[in-house]
C-alpha cells in the first residue's frame, strides 16, 4: 500500500503532492514500483500531534482534482477519512477501499457507508492521547473487539475486514515497537493485519534521525512486521520496501 498525502501538513510529505499532477504522477511511480493498493488521505492524522481541522468540504475539494485519476490508473484506491460522508463521496468517485483511523468508532456513520458499498474495510486501532501505564496490547484487544461489533451491526462481512494495530497513533514509542513486536497475537481475530511504521516517530526514538532518513528504520519494522504476521504493509516508500519484501521472501523460499 503505498501511501499518497494530498495534504499540507502531514509529518512526512505535507503539501509535495497538493497538485493534482504531481500527485497522479507520484501515484503512477508506486504503481511501477510495486504497489498494489494506493492510499489516499486528504486530512493529516498527524500521529504524536495534534490534528489540524478539516471540514469535510475542503477534505472532497483536495481530493476532487486526485482520487478520480488515480483510480483511471487500475490500481485499487483506499480513501484514509474519517469521515463517513467523504469516504462515500470517494466511494462514488473511484475509491473501493475505506482506511479508518478511527476504527468505525469515531463517525457514527461510516460503518454504514462502508456496508452500504460492500467494500473492504481498514480498522485501525487510535486513542485520543498515549497513555504509558496501559498494557497497550490488551487495549488493541478490546479496541478491535468493538470495532468489530460495529461492523457486525451495520452488516460489514467480517470477510472485508483488515485490522491495522495503528502504529504511531495514541501510543509512546515503546507501546508502538510492543505493537510489532507481538503482532502475532492479533492472529486470534482470524483476519488480515494491515502495518504502517513507515517514517513513524518511534524510529526517531531508536535511532534519531527527521522523517525523511527513517528508511532503515521503517524496512526493518516492516519486514519484522511480516515476520510477525503482517498481510499487508503501508509505506511512503514503495521501491525500497518491494525490494526488502522480495529478497526476504527469496532468502526464506531457500532455507
Amino acid at each position: 500500500m503505498g501511501v499518497l498525502n494530498v495534504t499540507p501538513d502531514s509529518f512526512s510529505d505535507g503539501g509535495r503532492f497538493l497538485d493534482p499532477e504531481a500527485a497522479t504522477a507520484h501515484a503512477r511511480e508506486m504503481i511501477g514500483e510495486g504497489a498494489d493498493i494506493i492510499d489516499i488521505g486528504a486530512e493529516s492524522s498527524r500521529p504524536y500531534g495534534n490534528p489540524v481541522a478539516v471540514t469535510a468540504a475542503e477534505e472532497r475539494h483536495r481530493l476532487e482534482g486526485v482520487l478520480p485519476a488515480v483510480a483511471r490508473l487500475g490500481c485499487p484506491v483506499s480513501i484514509d477519512t474519517m469521515k463517513a460522508s467523504v469516504a462515500a463521496w470517494a466511494l462514488r468517485n473511484g475509491a473501493t477501499i475505506v482506511n479508518d483511523v478511527w476504527g468505525l468508532q469515531r463517525d457514527p456513520e461510516m460503518a454504514g457507508v462502508a456496508a452500504a458499498h460492500g467494500v473492504p474495510v481498514v480498522v485501525m486501532h487510535n486513542r485520543d492521547a498515549a497513555d504509558p501505564g496501559i498494557d497497550i496490547l490488551a487495549d488493541l484487544d478490546a479496541f478491535f473487539e468493538r470495532s468489530l461489533a460495529i461492523a457486525a451491526a451495520a452488516g460489514i462481512v467480517r470477510d472485508a475486514i483488515v485490522l491495522d494495530p495503528g502504529v504511531g497513533f495514541g501510543k509512546t514509542p515503546e507501546q508502538s515497537i510492543a505493537v510489532i513486536a507481538h503482532l502475532d497475537r492479533l492472529g486470534k481475530f482470524g483476519l488480515p493485519v494491515l502495518v504502517g511504521a513507515s517514517r513513524k516517530r518511534f524510529i526517531h526514538w531508536v535511532a534519531p534521525a527527521p522523517p525523511e532518513r527513517r528508511l532503515g528504520g521503517s524496512i526493518a519494522a516492516h519486514i519484522l512486521a511480516v515476520e510477525n504476521g503482517a498481510a499487508l504493509i503501508r509505506t511512503h516508500d514503495v521501491a525500497e520496501t518491494v525490494q526488502a519484501m522480495r529478497v526476504m521472501t527469496a532468502i526464506r523460499s531457500s532455507a
